[in-house]
């Protein structure tokens, strides 16, 4: 996994990414839409892997569900925290592989552009998997980005991952949806949706 201080040195400049600091209302919209369908209508427990800087977690938060957010960078945990001030949320600096929290917590743990860093992802995702209570959901938001070296996670390897878990498997496409990063992109972007 890359040093927390790389990250660190990306905190302030990351929510200028439009799909990372969703400040563009219609790039906003579009993933506050896209939460809306692959979360519980009711407020849940969600648990954010690799917050950044907490974009996510503001939206979710939005939709009345109770957020823990866990990332390696104490700077962007930072950012998140003061994002989320006065909301029903808790950040912690921590290793998204092998999160400090409990066991059978969590109606929902979402993780975006993370699992592709990790040096084992099957190992984090059987974790990942511990951590929802029955009936919960895995909400991994991934791809492959790059054409001359290419990095991130394809879709069926990551499903093939996810199948020995024995959860119901769901697979959205996200690259046609220019709206979600600002732009027109010609890699892989997906969401999967796994319940437990």
């Amino acid at each position: 996994m890359t040093e927390h201080m790389d990250w660190d040195a990306w905190a302030a400049a990351f929510d200028d990414e439009p799909d990372h600091g969703l400040r563009d209302p219609a790039v906003r919209g579009a993933w506050a839409e896209r939460l809306r369908s692959w979360l519980p209508e009711r407020g849940c427990d969600l648990l954010d892997l690799g917050c950044g800087t907490g974009s996510l977690s503001l939206l979710a938060a939005e939709q009345g569900h109770r957020v823990t957010g866990v990332d390696l960078s104490p700077a962007m945990v930072e950012r998140a925290r003061a994002k989320l001030a006065g909301r029903d949320a808790a950040f912690l600096v921590g290793d998204a592989a092998a999160p400090p929290v409990g066991e059978q917590r969590y109606d929902v743990v979402l993780v975006r552009h993370v699992l592709w860093t990790l040096p084992d992802p099957t190992r984090a995702l059987r974790h990942w998997w511990g951590l929802l209570r029955p009936g919960g959901r895995l909400l991994l938001v991934e791809g492959v980005w790059g054409t001359v070296g290419p990095v991130g996670i394809p879709a069926d390897r990551l499903t093939a991952l996810l199948q020995p878990l024995g959860g119901h498997i769901r697979l959205e496409r996200l690259s046609g949806d220019p709206l979600l990063w600002g732009r027109t992109v010609d890699d892989e972007r997906y969401a999967v949706v796994a319940t437990a």
